[in-house]
């Protein structure tokens, strides 16, 4: 089966050894669920392949494959948790491949106009914050932020030491004043993330699940749309605004979900600093200011 992994892949993963084996592990899966592609996803994803597929009786669906770093197991467990309540459901799987069902993937949240995007992508993420299954696998938050504060802390040059700071301090201060009630959450949430189907209007797509509080789910949302805020004259007043807005809807408190949004505005902003995203980065580091 010969084909040409998307750009925006290849570029992401540079030379892996899942990338090189990619065409054969597509063949294999293909085959192992017995079946028909109709196309691979364009530009698709960073870190996993996505083919529009036809299962056995004809009916549509979405392959994903997925390299073992990518939290494979985990995204399958939510998945499986969910059972399509509010997120894409799963409808077969196999080590690194996930058979769902087909969404509509030129059509996300993130192409409505603004307020709407955010009233629709609230009243989706809320419907996945579900209490966690017992003896589960999931990561939690205070685990995957202090994995992401140690590599930030070794970053601590490539950002204003105030916010940096800040970043880590607010971190600190939320872990440790965090409720004992927690939920499983997406872990990646935000506009694109959220598809549109035929069973619901929106769903959710490709969680990076972790267990915690909700403010923590929400506070890549809060970030959605930089570009624009930052072009705005009034982007600090808007960005404390929707912080704001997004609390209170979602009955969250304003101050956790400042907190965490200012810690992974820095750590995303930082990281994409080293990566060579130099503009990523820079939006990513005054929208962190502004909070």
């Amino acid at each position: 089966m010969g084909f040409e992994p998307p750009q925006r892949l290849v570029r992401a993963l540079g030379d892996s050894e899942w990338l090189r084996e990619l065409p054969k592990l597509l063949e294999e899966a293909v085959s192992r669920h017995r079946l028909d592609i109709e196309r691979v996803a364009v530009p698709g994803g960073r870190s996993s392949l996505v083919a529009l597929v036809r299962r056995q009786d004809g009916s549509p669906a979405a392959l994903k494959l997925v390299p073992p770093s990518a939290g494979y197991a985990h995204e399958r467990a939510a998945l499986e948790h969910w059972n399509g309540f509010g997120a894409v459901r799963l409808l077969e799987a196999s080590e690194g491949a996930l058979v769902l069902e087909r969404l509509h993937p030129e059509l996300s949240v993130r192409s409505l106009p603004g307020a709407k995007a955010l009233l629709e992508a609230a009243g989706t993420v809320r419907r996945l914050w579900t209490a966690p299954p017992e003896g589960h696998a999931f990561e939690t938050v205070t685990e995957r932020t202090a994995r992401q504060a140690a590599a930030l802390s070794e970053r601590v040059a490539t950002a204003p030491p105030a916010l940096m700071a800040a970043a880590l301090g607010a971190r600190e201060e939320l872990v440790a004043s965090a409720s004992p009630e927690v939920r499983l959450l997406h872990g990646n949430f935000r506009q694109s993330k959220v598809l549109g189907g035929d069973r619901s209007p929106w769903l959710a797509v490709g969680p990076e699940p972790v267990v915690g509080e909700p403010a923590y789910d929400l506070a890549r949302l809060v970030r959605d749309r930089v570009e624009d805020l930052v072009a705005s004259s009034s982007g600090p007043s808007a960005a404390r605004r929707r912080v704001n807005r997004l609390a209170d809807s979602l009955d969250v408190d304003p101050d956790r979900l400042r907190g965490w949004t200012l810690f992974r505005a820095v750590e995303s902003g930082t990281r994409a600093l080293v990566a060579g995203r130099a503009g990523e980065a820079e939006v990513s580091l005054e929208f962190a200011g502004w909070l």
